[in-house]
Parts: structure tokens; C-alpha cells; sequence
């Protein structure tokens, strides 16, 4: 069986009222769709080919899985399932080959190549890695998966400030060694938006 790190990209069917709804809230679901279709497309260009990593593009509703006109045809899909984001992410951990796992949003526009590479590099010599957003979530989380696949998302306040400290604290509360890398923004409101255009 594989040992290759295997990079995880979490993607929603792009449709309005299933994608950004809170950016949606603030400036309209059709420029919030083009957002979220526009910074998936270009994130799975930047990171889903490099020969480092295997990618996988992990998908909602399961159903997505058919919709290959959407999603590029040589990179696999693979269905998220039921539940919260916590046990969507847990599942894909539990279920994908041996190997580390890093997952990642599709509509975070900011990472690149090189953060994916530090996420894996860190889990040569850590147990899980985390990626902070500037809002108290994060945008990356991996784990090295040896020598067992822990259960880390018990109790975290999602879509919430508190993301990122529940989950490092189920983390060090199983005596596991994290590393934190770079924060990144995630767009979900009108100002998101509106800087993340000005920076750009």
C-alpha cells in the first residue's frame, strides 16, 4: 500500500446557496459563487499536480462525485459523507491509504505550493500540523496517521473563533506534538473580501 503524503482538497459543488453563504450575506451570491469557483479552480492549478503528494479532491454532497464536468478529470474524487466538518475531516483521515494526510480548503486563496510542503515537511517529525486563519479557524490540518489515527475534533466550536484553539487543544490533550505554520485569511465576510481584493 502507498506511504505518500496525500494532499486533501475540500470542495462543495459550486452553487448558489451552497457555497459562501455568509460572504454570500454581504456581497450577493452571485459574486460570492464566481469568488468560490474562481479561488478553487485556481488553488487546485496551484497545489493538486505537484509529484511531491498524491491530491484527492474531496466533495459535497456525495453526489458531486458525478459531476466530473466541474472537477478536473485526472485527479480522483472522493465523496466527504454525512455530518459536521469535524466528522467529514475525521473520516477522510480514518479511511484514505496509510500516509500522511493534509487537508486543506478549496476557497483559501492565499496557499501556495510551498505551504503545502511545509505542512508535510512538519509532519516528518510531529504528529499533527495546523494552519491558523486570521479569524481563530484554520485552513490546514494534517496528521501523520502513525503509528495510530487520532480522533481530534471532539467538541470544536466550528465556523466559530474558538476553531483553531479547540482543536490544538484535543491535539496536546492526547499528548501529541504539533506544529503551527503560517496564518492565512479565509474569506467569509464583505471585509474579507474587500481587502483580499485590495491585497491582490
Amino acid at each position: 500500500m502507498s506511504l505518500d503524503p496525500q494532499l486533501v482538497i475540500m470542495a462543495k459543488r459550486p452553487q448558489i446557496g451552497r457555497v459562501k453563504t455568509r460572504l454570500a450575506r454581504d456581497i450577493g451570491a452571485s459574486e460570492a459563487l464566481r469568488f468560490f469557483r474562481s479561488a478553487s479552480a485556481s488553488l487546485i492549478r496551484r497545489v493538486a499536480r505537484d509529484p511531491r503528494w498524491q491530491a484527492v479532491i474531496a466533495v459535497s454532497p456525495d453526489t458531486a462525485t458525478y459531476d466530473r464536468g466541474i472537477w478536473p478529470s485526472d485527479i480522483p474524487l472522493v465523496p466527504q459523507g454525512s455530518g459536521d466538518l469535524g466528522a467529514r475531516m475525521g473520516r477522510l483521515f480514518r479511511d484514505l491509504p496509510p500516509g500522511p494526510v493534509v487537508i486543506v480548503g478549496a476557497d483559501i486563496p492565499g496557499i501556495t505550493r510551498a505551504h503545502v510542503a511545509s505542512a508535510f515537511a512538519a509532519l516528518g517529525n510531529h504528529d499533527a500540523v495546523l494552519g491558523p486563519a486570521d479569524d481563530g479557524g484554520y485552513w490546514l490540518v494534517g496528521l501523520r496517521r502513525q503509528p495510530r489515527i487520532a480522533e481530534i475534533f471532539g467538541d470544536v466550536r466550528w465556523s466559530s473563533e474558538h476553531a483553531f484553539t479547540d482543536t490544538a487543544g484535543n491535539i496536546r490533550g492526547q499528548a501529541l506534538s504539533l506544529a503551527v505554520i503560517g496564518t492565512l485569511a479565509d474569506i467569509d465576510t464583505g471585509d474579507d473580501f474587500r481587502k483580499w481584493r485590495q491585497d491582490a
